[in-house]
């Protein structure tokens, strides 16, 4: 079955300032690195607005009014001290983040395909239901899998996380919800502070895995299949949502782990392969952090390589 790209020329407008890590110019060498021959069996299809209304399934009204209200018609305003900034085009970019996310778990309910990745921008895991941080806005993970619960009345759905960073909104928002499983692989003691194997949930339903300066494949493999695999397969979910981020990547700027593209490749098999056990293959994937141009463009490859089989 088809695999599905959601993307939107409005992502390329969310315009942090000059100098900053979350530029438009990554979600460029995305699409760069998927607009090959190679990849010609995938299907493109422009993300759509997202609506108030699934903001509303994760995060609280008065964050959804302040976001919008502040939302600038020229310059940039930061959300959080200067690290999660808005330009006049955040808005709709974000709302194309969300709107690709909620679309995604559409297409794969209603089979008219099994995979789909949302490369879009700016990413999202560390946005709480109240607070944007980490270069996140809103929380499109989060929201797709709420989404899927509330819409689509799924009652197991899991958010693997292999961002080098903790994806602390997601597991706020999941935390104290059996139906919801977030898996985590992260480097320790690293931004943002969060992601301790003892953050469990309240029904063992957060597993998290902090992994040391260095860590390479070996180790990233060893702990994931030890750890994560077993869980998720206990859970038995009947979707799995990814927060695919790819600055893990030995060539990544602004992080300590040396994971290659084979890697990406490697845990995205191993989801494929569970998907296709125990929830009909249906898996979304949305685009998360990497900040070496080269080594986002090549781990994700990898990771849509796999995901199209």
């Amino acid at each position: 079955m088809t695999t599905l790209v959601y993307s939107h020329a409005a992502c390329l407008d969310h315009r942090p300032g000059p100098g900053h890590p979350e530029s438009p110019a990554r979600l460029k060498a995305v699409l760069r690195a998927l607009r090959t021959p190679e990849f010609a069996a995938l299907e493109w299809r422009d993300a759509p607005l997202g609506t108030r209304e699934q903001l509303l399934l994760i995060h609280d009204q008065e964050f959804v009014d302040e976001v919008s209200d502040v939302a600038p018609t020229e310059g940039t305003v930061p959300l959080d001290g200067g690290d999660t900034v808005m330009s006049p085009g955040s808005w709709e970019a974000v709302m194309r983040c969300v709107g690709a996310a909620c679309a995604g778990v559409d297409a794969v309910m209603n089979r008219e395909a099994t995979k789909v990745f949302c490369a879009t921008r700016p990413c999202g895991h560390h946005a709480e239901a109240g607070r944007a941080m980490g270069f996140c806005i809103f929380n499109q993970a989060a929201i797709a899998a709420a989404y899927a619960y509330e819409v689509h009345r799924l009652e197991r759905i899991a958010v693997v996380d292999f961002d080098v960073h903790h994806g602390n909104g997601t597991q706020d928002s999941f935390f104290d919800r059996p139906e919801m499983f977030y898996a985590s692989t992260h480097q320790a003691a690293f931004y943002p502070g969060t992601g301790a194997q003892s953050e469990t949930g309240v029904a063992d339903n957060i597993v998290n895995v902090p992994l040391p300066r260095g860590c390479d494949s070996a180790l990233f493999r060893a702990r994931v299949a030890a750890e994560i695999l077993p869980a998720l397969e206990y859970f038995d979910p009947e979707l799995i949502i990814i927060s695919a981020g790819f600055d893990a990547h030995y060539l990544d700027p602004l992080a300590g782990l040396n994971l290659k593209d084979d890697d990406f490749r490697w845990i995205t098999d191993e989801l494929v392969r569970i998907a296709e056990a125990g929830c009909n293959g249906r898996i979304v994937s949305i685009l998360e952090g990497g900040y070496s141009l080269e080594g986002l463009a090549s781990g994700c490859a990898a990771h849509v390589r796999a995901l199209m089989g």
